[in-house]
């Protein structure tokens, strides 16, 4: 896999271009923020008013409604969330954009999936850090970047890969290392990794761990720091030292029972669901069932929510992260 560095991007391509960063959450405000600070023209493009108007203006960004940012801009950004983005884009991006612009995005899910097709006079690219916008954020003060990948649908204009990789650069992310994929593997993978283990299989094996513990008769507030508050420690192992490095950190005994014992936990039948989660990914299933919740309200996401809110793990491990943060605050 080749990765490329501050060396492999001319920023010169974004002389006399202007920028429009449509969005200002995460994602939005990091990005236009790094990306002023390294030079660029930079427009957020929101609501006119709102809370991201009044925020983006308050951190001494030029603000324009939609519409506006598109009209001028030779590179958009589409930072909103998966299911705003087709609205919008019908709305003030589609009949805005102007003939060679570029069109870009942090993730592929509306050009894998078609919630959004692009006229075929433009570039339509993807730029997407690999850490969460207050991390990158951070890390770009700090000197440095967060790795991103690059993919490129449509090249119009001959340069649209090194205008993602600039993109890149303006985030810091070339510091550490960029490297190129596709919309597609993108989407399905990133999909994948979210469901099947970082956000869906890591929360239920907690929920199924606490309530194991609390079953059994031990104390909550116990199960709690056993199988949600140590979490991030030994996550923070692996991810500076692999699997095998964070083997030797911990002591023998937990090495012993983790090897020993995983393989009932996760299982062979935990691999097949696996591979099902890839293949309704793959096939478009998880993408219907995606876009008739967005277009039915988000009834039944908002339910979930309220019913996660009130498990027990939640109500004991807010009681724990609130006395944590009063003795901060008396210190």
């Amino acid at each position: 896999m080749q990765l490329y560095h501050d060396s492999d991007v001319d920023m010169s391509i974004f002389d006399g271009k202007k920028v429009a960063v449509l969005g200002y959450g995460s994602q939005g405000r990091a990005q236009a923020l790094c990306f002023q600070d390294s030079g660029m023209d930079v427009t957020v493009g929101v609501r006119k008013n709102g809370p991201s108007w009044n925020k983006a203006k308050e951190d001494g960004l030029k603000v324009a409604e939609f519409a506006d940012a598109v009209k001028d801009a030779d590179i958009v950004l589409m930072l909103l969330p998966d299911e705003v983005q087709p609205s919008i884009y019908k709305q003030f991006v589609g009949p805005n954009l102007k003939k060679g612009a570029a069109l870009e995005f942090a993730h592929g899910f509306a050009i894998t999936f078609k919630t959004i097709v692009p006229p075929e006079n433009v570039d339509v690219i993807m730029m997407a850090p690999k850490g969460p916008g207050n991390m990158e954020r951070k890390i770009f003060l700090e000197g440095f970047g967060v790795p991103a990948m690059i993919c490129i649908h449509q090249d119009y204009t001959g340069n649209a890969k090194q205008i993602a990789l600039g993109l890149a650069k303006g985030i810091g992310a070339t510091r550490s290392g960029v490297f190129e994929s596709t919309f597609e593997r993108e989407t399905h993978t990133d999909l994948f990794g979210e469901q099947a283990v970082l956000c869906g299989g890591i929360s239920e094996l907690i929920k199924r761990g606490f309530e194991t513990l609390v079953e059994a008769g031990y104390p909550p507030e116990m199960a709690y720091f056993e199988v949600l508050h140590e979490t991030k420690l030994v996550v923070d192992l692996i991810n500076r030292n692999g699997l095998s490095g964070m083997w030797k950190e911990v002591s023998n005994t937990a090495e012993f029972g983790g090897l020993t014992r995983r393989g009932r936990i996760i299982t062979d039948d935990t691999k097949k669901e696996m591979k099902k989660i890839l293949e309704e990914i793959q096939n478009g299933k998880f993408k219907d069932e995606w876009v008739a919740e967005w277009e039915g309200g988000l009834v039944n996401l908002k339910k979930m929510e309220e019913e996660e809110s009130r498990l027990q793990v939640e109500v004991v491990g807010k009681e724990i992260r609130d006395l944590f943060l009063k003795k901060e605050r008396f210190r």
